[in-house]
């Protein structure tokens, strides 16, 4: 599946963004708040530096894999989509604050897209189940994206839309696209946990199996060999 996927998501890198905007724009009505707040996005980003949010199960997995990557300066684990400032690991782990785990990541454009980490995000987890990823169970670890931009939003749910089309996966993606509202920095513990817990058995289990499938997908991609 990994290779099928990256094979059609490469296709997809291709095709020009007006294609996209055309595709996407006008097929659902997601409700009032969020046409609302998609409308307080700006409509592009500026500059060099970006920054994307995906939601795509445990923090500490999704950080691991997008730290490898070629022009991502940085990743950050936290939570976004709650309505409470500020909420604690327990309070986001209950499954009733509203968030999802999350990292945020600052990007270098002339070195990777946010065209390149979408397709990153969709093979870093199953974005079929939904709220869970494996063995990790509850609407914290749903698959999300949380769009800075207008451009973001409407390229995630292109990709999602021709993902479906072509029944890439046996079952519908079931990942949400929102404007980005919030993100609130986990605690410190949290940061570059697998680098520094490597050898707890849920790195060892759960993390490193998906850092090998991770890392052979996007070996031209890496910042190094390892």
């Amino acid at each position: 599946m990994s290779n099928r996927l990256h094979n059609f998501l490469t296709i997809l890198l291709g095709f020009a963004f007006l294609t996209a905007c055309a595709q996407s724009s006008g097929k659902r009505n997601e409700g009032a708040d969020k046409t609302a707040a998609l409308a307080q996005l700006p409509a592009h980003s500026t500059g060099t530096l970006d920054t994307a949010t995906f939601g795509a199960g445990c923090f500490w997995c999704v950080e691991a894999q997008f730290a490898t990557l070629k022009g991502v300066k940085s990743v950050l684990s936290g939570y976004s989509g709650g309505k409470k400032a500020n909420p604690t690991y327990s309070q986001v782990s209950s499954g009733r604050s509203g968030h999802a785990e999350v990292i945020q990541v600052l990007f270098d454009t002339a070195t990777i897209s946010y065209d390149e980490l979408l397709e990153a995000f969709f093979l870093s987890h199953d974005p079929t189940q939904l709220d869970r990823q494996g063995n990790d169970v509850g609407p914290q670890y749903r698959s999300v994206i949380f769009a800075h931009t207008q451009e973001q939003f409407k390229k995630s749910q292109y990709y999602i839309d021709q993902l479906n089309k072509a029944a890439v996966y046996k079952d519908p993606i079931v990942t949400a696209v929102e404007p980005f509202a919030a993100f609130y920095k986990a605690e410190d513990y949290h940061q570059q946990y697998y680098e520094k817990n490597g050898g707890e058995a849920y790195c060892v289990y759960v993390i490193k199996p998906k850092m090998e499938k991770f890392r052979k997908v996007f070996k031209d991609k890496l910042k190094t060999s390892r």
